[in-house]
């Protein structure tokens, strides 16, 4: 799993962007006493911009005190909107620390005093639906019956370790479930890791040349993860082209040109608009899980599979 500022800065992020809570976000701001200290003096070259609502200068100044933000870190919060729900608005914040930003939506109560991060369910809907929605597998290497009644999405990086003890994970646990459909998708975290980007595009490459061979090729960069480097990688990538039967000069092409990057791109576009912010993060039918834990995921299989043999006998 990966985050992707700095050390200190993604201790916070991870606070930010993956912990459900409920926050008074007027109180220290207005002056009355609680467990946070107020703002650094350096706090101030890093002051809200004039041209905010006071809500959004609240949400901003709460937020910067809560984890330490500096003026290097830049924080906007887009003018809050309706939710749809009674009593709540609706914003974005973004967090940028030089080349590398996030973004995350939260929930602000209508009078200014509460802010919330996480999930908002609405308990008249499937709440995998949206998820579902949003995936798009259209040309993505995929292996097993496109009809199944059990989809596996896999969101990973070949850079990655935990994704490598995914890849080694599932090799022994999908034997048992040949029914479920597996797609991969790509998401190669950069910043992090150097030559992530350009396993992506060699894997894309091999899918657009025999998507069988899609397979062959990442189940060789996770197999030789530890001798892949940023300095060697064209090189291996080359290699385990051959290996899997690629024609050399076809991939060498590929690997130059601009479509496989396309393609991985809006792989991790397509993650992003699934909230997928580290990896490995799969999705059984819609239903996310994030890591590499075995018991989970064949909790999730099974779970569908017997949900689909029932909705079948009911037919």
């Amino acid at each position: 799993m990966s985050s992707r500022f700095s050390m200190l800065t993604a201790a916070a992020m991870l606070v930010l962007f993956g912990t459900a809570t409920v926050a008074p976000t007027a109180s220290w701001a207005q002056g009355s006493s609680t467990s946070q200290s107020a703002p650094p003096a350096t706090a101030a070259k890093a002051a809200p911009s004039a041209s905010q609502s006071p809500l959004q200068k609240t949400i901003e100044a709460y937020l910067r005190n809560l984890y330490a933000f500096g003026p290097d870190v830049e924080v906007t919060v887009s003018d809050p909107k309706d939710a749809g729900m009674a009593g709540l608005l609706e914003t974005n914040v973004s967090v940028k620390v030089g080349g590398n930003n996030e973004d995350a939506k939260f929930y602000v109560s209508k009078d200014g005093k509460y802010l919330v991060r996480g999930e908002v369910s609405d308990l008249s809907k499937d709440p995998l639906a949206a998820n579902r929605a949003l995936m798009d597998l259209t040309n993505a290497p995929s292996m097993g019956d496109p009809k199944s009644a059990v989809t596996l999405v896999e969101f990973s990086d070949f850079e990655c370790p935990v994704c490598r003890s995914l890849h080694d994970m599932m090799r022994g646990v999908m034997q048992n479930y040949p029914q479920v459909r597996v797609v991969f998708k790509d998401y190669p975290i950069e910043v992090l890791h150097p030559w992530a980007r350009t396993a992506a595009i060699a894997g894309r490459c091999a899918y657009m040349q025999d998507p069988a061979a899609f397979w062959k090729m990442y189940d060789l960069i996770y197999d030789n993860q530890d001798i892949i480097s940023a300095a060697n990688a064209w090189m291996k990538m080359s290699e385990f082209a051959g290996q899997a039967g690629l024609n050399a000069d076809t991939f060498r092409s590929c690997m130059a040109g601009p479509d496989a990057g396309a393609a991985v791109d809006a792989s991790r576009a397509n993650g992003q608009k699934l909230d997928v912010n580290s990896t490995p993060t799969i999705f059984v039918n819609g239903r996310r899980m994030v890591g590499a834990d075995a018991h989970l995921i064949e909790q999730y299989i099974q779970y569908e599979l017997a949900k689909a043999k029932q909705s079948g006998e009911k037919k």
